[in-house]
């Protein structure tokens, strides 16, 4: 314990610039979390989606903004893992972290994590509140 301790002394600004790090992810998750939510088609868990993330051959603007996507959303889920323990909205960044990426099975998470009632409920009341309509889900109420 005395090891953790004195590696924290020794690295406060270290820690502080985590610290301010870990509050401004959580008022720009709080801040824009309605207003991507409000944008996201309404059919967006009803459609199928296509296989590759580009709809015709992919050009080097194309791979280049596939790659920092990608980049940008393991970065958020870094720092979400990295909030579990500090303060900040950790499981929230985490999972727009994964939003982000490409990933085997994602869409399947999704499907499963927006066909709870607690977050139909929650995502269909932040749309509301922005004027748009109710995502179509399949509800388990």
């Amino acid at each position: 314990m005395r090891v953790v301790l004195d590696w924290l002394e020794g690295h406060q600004a270290w820690l502080g610039w985590l610290g301010a790090g870990s509050l401004f992810v959580f008022v720009a998750s709080l801040l824009t979390l309605p207003w991507i939510l409000a944008r996201v088609p309404v059919d967006y868990f009803t459609h199928r989606p296509t296989l590759l993330p580009w709809p015709h051959r992919p050009t080097g603007v194309r791979v280049a903004a596939f790659v920092v996507k990608n980049a940008v959303g393991a970065l958020l889920v870094a720092a979400g893992l990295a909030m579990l323990v500090l303060p900040g909205q950790g499981l929230l960044t985490v999972a727009a972290g994964l939003t982000l990426m490409n990933f085997p099975g994602k869409r399947a998470l999704e499907l499963g994590l927006a066909r709870r009632p607690r977050i139909v409920r929650a995502m269909d009341w932040m749309r509301a509140r922005a004027g748009a309509p109710p995502l179509d889900v399949e509800r388990r109420d």
